[in-house]
């Protein structure tokens, strides 16, 4: 079974770091382990800790540089997706797809002249929080000393540059990602997102409470915007209890089911955060997939609901947004 990966943060281990590669990293992600787990496409996010960091743009810049650097050592292995039609062609080639994706919208630093930049280096999504607010909107709780991981920020959502971000986005060809925004910033982009948005890497609330997961109104909202929710293989977001959302297969179908009862299949996918997530997990890395998918065989799910979840809702929201 093929799977797509809509979020993971590689990259960011691999910086600073000019003896690791893309190729055999001791990472949750490496090329030989998405070979193994049969990766279609890995969407791989510049993360930059906005608070920590002088120049965030130029720094993302730098980013993205080594990604390329990585994809070029490389490429018998993988190449990027700039258009839907790289997805059939990287594939008829027998390479691994990349999407170029960012994690912090306020690398943009509020200009719309650095979004287009961004664009025309290859960026196809763009998760417009983390935890900070960021001139693009506000996120779902404050990066403190003690942050409340259960109640939601419901009061400020996009700024009106965010606003003007996410139109452009759309005019452009670039996903909208709100995981980590605000409730109130994911309603805010269902209202001014002319296409169907993304949570890359978030689950259901309703089975674990917490403000990075989806409640069932977005979730339902979602599915009428024909958008779609990667499923987070972080155990704190899995089970309240960490050490039993450890058990990462179990969790996650668990959040599945509740997402399938609520919503259908249509608007599930996948969003490990390797990389980006502690790795005493069930899911160890990325060649673990495969025991994903067979597990959800025997939990009952049927194999065009498994090829949705693995990789069809994504093909489906990457062609409604990119050319």
């Amino acid at each position: 079974m093929n799977y797509i990966d809509l979020h993971c943060d590689t990259i960011s281990e691999l910086m600073g770091k000019e003896d690791t590669h893309l190729l055999d990293a001791p990472l949750q992600i490496n090329l030989k382990l998405l070979k193994e787990g049969n990766c279609l496409l890995q969407c791989f996010a510049m993360f930059v800790y906005l608070k920590k960091t002088p120049n965030p743009f130029q720094y993302c810049i730098e980013m993205i540089d080594r990604y390329y650097e990585e994809i070029e050592k490389y490429k018998e292995y993988i190449a990027p997706v700039l258009k839907f039609s790289d997805v059939a062609k990287n594939q008829k080639e027998g390479k691994i797809c990349s999407l170029l994706t960012i994690e912090e919208g306020g690398v943009t630093e509020s200009n719309l002249a650095n979004l287009r930049t961004f664009h025309r280096l290859g960026v196809r999504m763009i998760c417009l929080n983390w935890n900070f607010e960021n001139g693009v909107g506000h996120p779902n709780f404050k990066l403190t000393e003690h942050p409340d991981f259960k109640k939601p920020n419901t009061e400020e959502g996009l700024t009106e540059f965010g606003i003007k971000m996410v139109k452009e986005m759309n005019r452009l060809g670039m996903i909208v990602d709100v995981s980590h925004l605000s409730d109130k910033g994911f309603y805010d982009c269902l209202k001014y997102s002319s296409k169907p948005i993304i949570a890359s890497h978030s689950n259901a609330r309703g089975v674990c409470n917490h403000v990075r997961n989806l409640t069932d109104d977005m979730i339902l909202k979602l599915k009428e915007n024909g958008g779609i929710m990667g499923m987070n293989f972080c155990a704190a977001f899995l089970n309240e209890n960490e050490e039993v959302g450890k058990d990462t297969i179990s969790c996650v179908i668990e959040h599945m089911k509740y997402i399938k009862k609520l919503a259908g299949v249509e608007v599930i996918a996948l969003g490990s955060d390797f990389d980006g997530i502690n790795p005493d997990i069930k899911m160890k890395n990325a060649s673990f997939m495969p025991k994903l998918f067979e597990e959800m065989r025997n939990q009952g799910f049927t194999e065009e609901e498994i090829e949705k979840i693995a990789y069809k809702n994504f093909l489906r929201v990457l062609a409604a947004n990119i050319a």
